[in-house]
């Protein structure tokens, strides 16, 4: 397992020993998700967070009409999870699955809190990352209440430029909360005015 990434990340917000980072690595868990496996399944109780370090999933849910919300796609770089599922032990209201195969390294909620003991520098850290997610989750309930979907897709190209041609616009419309067809008649008519 290759833990370069993820320490790589950790380094951008607290400064750990050699020993410390060797205790974190001993605490993670590897795995390997092909493409359109579950990470987890809305029901089930998500273990801990996990982060990914190559390939590329994303979380949603499912309404009752049987219509996909995406709420994340995670690239390499990017924790993915149900965060109330993890930290509350109740059933995920999300499922995370892999867009292609893909592989994360986590750790069991358990071992985090664990970690914040031993090593409280991970307190700050988790902390900076809760902080992040919730400005990044404000910022986005507010753009999907108030913008127009063609700001709406500005800011998904902005956030994720380099899922840009990667992803099908089905999952490009779905995050955006529009259909496939309205996202594709939207993208034909600003190629047409930008001619």
């Amino acid at each position: 397992m290759d833990a370069s990434l993820i320490l790589e990340h950790i380094s951008r917000h607290v400064t750990l020993t050699d020993e410390e980072r060797e205790y974190f690595v001993r605490l993670l868990q590897h795995r390997v998700i092909r493409k359109k496996q579950f990470l987890n399944q809305e029901g089930e109780v998500v273990k801990g967070p996990a982060f990914v370090t190559a390939g590329l999933l994303r979380s949603y849910s499912i309404d009752s009409n049987g219509f996909e919300h995406v709420i994340q796609f995670a690239p390499p770089g990017w924790w993915v999870g149900d965060i109330g599922s993890m930290v509350f032990q109740r059933p995920s209201i999300l499922s995370v699955d892999a867009l292609e195969d893909s592989e994360v390294v986590w750790m069991r909620e358990a071992d985090v809190d664990r970690l914040f003991v031993d090593i409280p520098k991970f307190e700050r850290f988790f902390r900076i990352l809760s902080q992040n997610a919730l400005a990044a989750h404000q910022a986005r309930l507010v753009s999907i209440l108030s913008l127009p979907a063609k700001q709406r897709y500005a800011n998904f190209c902005q956030l994720y430029p380099s899922l840009i041609g990667v992803l099908p616009q089905k999952q490009v419309a779905s995050y955006i909360g529009v259909t496939p067809e309205f996202l594709s008649k939207m993208l034909n008519s600003s190629n047409r005015s930008s001619m």
